[in-house]
């Protein structure tokens, strides 16, 4: 696939990912291999399934999610995107109950996409201050 192909590509799942819940699972099954490995989500992630289940389950966190797209970078069958991804803690996620506060953070994901389709991925998530914007961790005070 060349580099448009694939920034194409990209943009057209964080449109699907934009609609909401059942979309996203969707798009997951149009764009993600079935033997997909994705890194770090904690422990990795083997298989479209486990893929599919982990994102219902940030979508049962985060029900109003959406991604913004603010970098893509393609060199041969890899894809970088940075993008923004923000949401309303509506339920329990990583063992904290929901607090109905929006959050914003960056994402880094590194694909590589084989036929269409990624195959396996890399993810950087701004935990800490994902953390710090639901109350679980104090901010540091600012000077």
């Amino acid at each position: 696939m060349s580099t448009k192909d694939l920034k194409e590509l990209m943009r057209h799942f964080v449109e699907q990912w934009n609609k909401g819940k059942a979309a996203a699972m969707k798009a997951m099954d149009e764009f993600t291999a079935t033997n997909v490995v994705f890194h770090g989500y904690g422990e990795d992630i083997h298989g479209i399934k486990d893929y599919k289940k982990s994102m219902s389950e940030f979508y049962d966190a985060f029900p109003d999610n959406r991604m913004t797209i603010n970098d893509m970078v393609v060199e041969g069958d890899k894809m970088v995107v940075r993008y923004t991804l923000s949401g309303t803690h509506k339920g329990e996620y990583m063992g904290i109950p929901a607090t109905n506060k929006k959050v914003t953070g960056w994402v880094i994901e590194i694909d590589r996409i084989v036929g269409g389709k990624t195959v396996e991925g890399w993810m950087r998530f701004d935990t800490l201050s994902m953390m710090q914007q639901l109350g679980v961790i104090p901010a540091p005070e600012k000077k």
